[in-house]
């Protein structure tokens, strides 16, 4: 057993309910993040089965000597700098929690979208970490995936609508009760790496508690439902994807993601990691050849580069297609259908909780 405290965490991070592989680039990004004190604190954090599920002071208090002064000022600066989330317990008392994978490590410390020497070199730790392997073992090989693709409300025609209400983004803001908005963590790297796209930035969107918590730690902005909407709109006029949790209710964020720098559609886009390996899919396009013109607008505009020409028709690649509907916003001849895939058998976990409770106990058997 390592004495290093850093590796120690790192084993901590790759247990079921985190799945981050403990690689030697994790080691070194956990030490430029904590000082061996803070290291030793963040292991009384448990890796829970649901994201943003906090522990109070005084659970935490039998795991180590610190008196309970010391051991809530370090959390609370931990929180403060956006390393660790807190939120409210059921008793009104704040409580901590582990930064899992997607739920701010690494968001964390690009959602200001800052350009700083620190920033910059967070950027570079942390691409060294998520390359292709870790982001395919912490994000796919099992069964339930963590995320999935919405698609663009234009894109789905009542029927679909009525029968899958939750596959509407606007249904997941109806849900949500308070909202923040925040920078694009994927886009600010590949600004502050010098190779930006141009797409917006603002547009990363949290919900609930996820949303106080950016908030109260100046990670966000606190925005309406209106202005929520606006965002999602803004989103798919630029081209870019909506992404969510795997849950049909109560999600706690929206990504509006590009094929141009983001881990998911981008890895998919340059064939790195198979669509299904990685994501939860339940769309796909259709192209409809009698009232295609070969125009060439959705060709252009699909962010994973699954429609080529051919014959003057819009042919789809079904294996990489991810049903975002973009597509549909340049067609101006109403020649595609995004419909639900006919070899899909999976449903929509239900909600939050039994989504992480599923990907945990499958993590486990793995």
């Amino acid at each position: 057993m390592t004495n290093d405290v850093h590796e120690k965490l790192a084993h901590h991070l790759a247990t079921p309910g985190m799945g981050l592989p403990p690689t030697r680039a994790l080691v070194d990004l956990l030490k430029e993040i904590f000082t061996n004190q803070e290291a030793e604190i963040v292991m009384l954090l448990p890796t829970t089965d649901v994201p943003l599920k906090p522990v109070g002071l005084v659970d935490l208090q039998g795991r180590t000597a610190l008196d309970a002064q010391m051991l809530a000022d370090i959390l609370d600066d931990l929180a403060e700098r956006g390393l660790i989330y807190s939120g409210k317990l059921e008793s009104g008392e704040s409580g901590y929690a582990l930064h899992q994978a997607g739920f701010g490590f690494p968001q964390s410390f690009f959602w200001k979208g800052e350009d700083t020497p620190r920033a910059r070199k967070m950027t570079k730790l942390v691409l060294k970490y998520f390359n292709r392997t870790v982001t395919r073992e912490a994000f796919g090989g099992r069964k339930t995936k963590a995320y999935r693709y919405i698609p663009i409300n234009q894109s789905l025609n009542p029927e679909v609508q009525a029968i899958l209400p939750h596959d509407r983004m606007e249904m997941v803001l109806e849900a949500a009760d308070r909202f923040a908005v925040a920078h694009c963590p994927c886009r600010v790297e590949a600004d502050l790496m010098d190779r930006g796209c141009g797409h917006p930035l603002e547009v990363c969107l949290k919900f609930d508690e996820m949303a106080d918590f950016l908030v109260e730690r100046g990670l966000g902005k606190e925005i309406t439902r209106a202005a929520a909407r606006a965002t999602v709109r803004q989103s798919a006029e630029a081209g870019l994807v909506h992404f969510v949790d795997n849950a049909a209710g109560k999600v706690k964020h929206n990504c509006n993601c590009c094929g141009c720098a983001c881990w998911n559609v981008g890895s998919i886009r340059r064939r790195k990691i198979p669509r299904d390996d990685l994501m939860a899919v339940y769309f796909t396009r259709k192209t409809l050849p009698d009232q295609c013109t070969g125009c060439g607008a959705c060709v252009d505009i699909c962010p994973v580069q699954a429609i080529e020409l051919n014959a003057d028709v819009a042919v789809v690649d079904q294996q990489w297609c991810i049903g975002c509907g973009v597509c549909t916003l340049r067609c101006e001849f109403d020649a595609l259908q995004i419909c639900y895939r006919e070899d899909q058998n999976q449903q929509v976990p239900t909600d939050f909780e039994r989504l992480h409770t599923a990907i945990r106990a499958e993590n486990k058997q793995g």
